[in-house]
């Protein structure tokens, strides 16, 4: 045993003691930060075994002893395996591993190198230029080469596929190979948030020319594909010519998907998994006090959002915006559906994780069901109103939901809460179609993404289909400025016209929430489970 293991397994010893009455947690504050161990960590652990969002919740996994043992990881069922359409956790957290990023977030929400080692930006802000690392292959054996990479981000802002990331990358006026191991992107306006932009979910590298990348699974990650099940798993092997020194850390990762969370969370109870990234709170808090299992929870911008369509009855009546608003307690809703674990919202996307950005100024509406009656009636609902509330049947949104069904009731809104497989509400988009929804927004490093794809006029998935020239001129603004002080100015006032006039409501941030078996090494929490690092860990 090391000495950093020989520290844990102390502190575990004395965390038993603590939860025993044996050792007060004062002593046991004293004794983790004689070993040596962040004040931060050893309170958390004292609490309960919920480790902190920025450090691994082990020991790293020792260098240079190679690649060793099977690392099992819970996942929902994935759907859409081809990187540009992928969307969710389950998805992303499969093709992050299989291919690369040019360049990477970390917990603490820095660009880091990943394909991309090093790259320099011209002083008007227009031109980036990116160098690859050295000798990377593809899963077949052939080298990355910038080509890869030109082929890639064209295929991405192709308008033609539809994608997500048209939008994203319409800045770009050109990307051009220089040489064969470095990429320039020009720009047609300044995006002082590019590098952020070039390691969205969507924008891993394929091999240029790739004809089906659903099925190919031909990249540069640290795992092969040894099999995929649709039904059940997905098993794969530590790629023994990963650029990155020292991962992946396990021989072997095997992906075992389930279409119950619960299901999940009692799998790693049971010995089955040795990780599950995501799940409901309910589920969490039980396994808070469960010996031999470690609580992870991580501060993170994803939101849940409830959002009506703007664009036809009854959400083109701004009076009825107003009263779902004037009818939502987002206090109660926070202690409720979320016991406190997160934040409470305020409405925007630009949450409080967005120190530089996050204002109060503007303040919310107080819950009042009867004002929100009279707005009904004003806007031609005298007798109330009744609509149909999809939600995916995923994380809390289905509590969600029968909060605010109670919630409403008290001002004339009748909901019918329609519960739905998640990949059937994302399915096909109709997600998009939908008067009303809740829908989950994972967390992004960012606070523009979230305009640029949710909220700004015609916006590839503005579910809530808002329009509002002031809006967006904020928007573009905030997205080309090289001045802080000015892009800040823009979000302070975006977060006010969303309060006062969006047609959505986010009643609180969420922690993501995830669990482990004691014992793994080098395992982070990021914010975006589907980014989460499997290659660091060790078992």
């Amino acid at each position: 045993m090391n000495q950093s293991d020989e520290r844990l397994h102390v502190l575990q010893i004395a965390r038993s003691e603590v939860l025993a009455g044996r050792m007060s947690r004062r002593a046991f504050l004293r004794l983790g930060l004689a070993l040596g161990l962040s004040a931060g960590a050893t309170a958390l652990a004292a609490c309960g075994g919920t480790a902190p969002a920025s450090a691994p919740t082990a020991a790293p996994a020792p260098a240079g002893s190679g690649p060793s043992g099977r690392l099992r990881v819970a996942s929902e069922i994935p759907v859409q395996l081809d990187p540009a359409f992928a969307s969710s956790d389950a998805e992303i957290l499969i093709l992050n591993h299989v291919y690369d990023y040019l360049v990477d977030i970390d917990a603490g929400n820095n660009v880091i190198p990943r394909l991309a080692r090093e790259w320099t930006i011209s002083d008007d802000g227009l031109r980036y230029r990116l160098t690859l690392a050295s000798g990377v292959t593809f899963h077949d054996g052939s080298p990355l080469t910038a080509a890869d990479v030109v082929w890639t981000f064209n295929r991405l802002r192709d308008a033609s596929l539809q994608l997500p990331t048209a939008d994203l990358y319409a800045n770009i006026a050109d990307i051009a190979a220089d040489g064969e191991n470095a990429v320039v992107f020009t720009l047609s306006a300044p995006n002082p948030f590019f590098l952020y932009d070039l390691s969205d979910n969507h924008a891993l590298i394929l091999r240029a020319g790739t004809a089906n990348p659903a099925t190919t699974f031909n990249g540069t990650g640290p795992f092969k594909v040894v099999e995929y099940r649709t039904e059940n798993r997905i098993d794969l092997a530590a790629n023994p010519a990963y650029f990155q020194t020292g991962k992946p850390a396990v021989a072997d990762l095997e992906i075992i998907f389930f279409a119950d969370q619960a299901a999940a969370v009692d799998a790693l109870r049971g010995g089955q998994v040795d990780l599950v990234l995501r799940m409901p709170t309910p589920l969490f808090q039980t396994l808070q006090q469960t010996a031999g299992i470690v609580a992870v929870q991580t501060p993170t911008n994803g939101f849940d959002l409830v959002r009506l369509r703007a664009d036809r009855e009854p959400g083109n009546k701004p009076e009825v915006i107003r009263a779902l608003k004037l009818a939502t307690d987002r206090q109660a809703i926070f202690r409720q559906v979320k016991a406190g674990l997160g934040a409470v919202g305020r409405d925007s996307p630009i949450g409080p994780l967005f120190s530089t950005y996050y204002s109060e100024e503007t303040p919310l509406p107080a819950r009042d069901p009867a004002a929100a009656r009279a707005l009904l009636a004003s806007a031609g609902y005298p007798d109330g109103l009744k609509l149909d509330l999809h939600v995916p049947d995923s994380g809390d949104r289905p509590d969600l939901a029968v909060v605010l069904k109670e919630q409403w009731a008290e001002a004339g809104i009748d909901i019918n809460v329609i519960v739905e497989p998640e990949s059937v509400y994302y399915g096909d988009n109709g997600w998009l179609e939908v008067d009303l929804g809740i829908t989950g927004w994972g967390s992004r490093p960012v606070p523009q993404f979230y305009l640029d794809v949710m909220l700004v006029s015609g916006a590839v998935w503005n579910e809530s289909h808002f329009s509002d020239a002031e809006f967006d001129a904020l928007a573009a603004t905030a997205r080309t400025t090289l001045d802080e002080a000015e892009r800040a100015h823009a979000y302070r006032e975006i977060q006010r016209i969303l309060i006062e006039r969006g047609p959505i409501i986010i009643p609180y941030f969420f922690a993501q929430l995830s669990a482990h078996r004691e014992g793994l090494r080098g395992y982070v929490a990021k914010a975006f489970p589907g980014r989460t690092d499997l290659a660091a860990i060790a078992v």
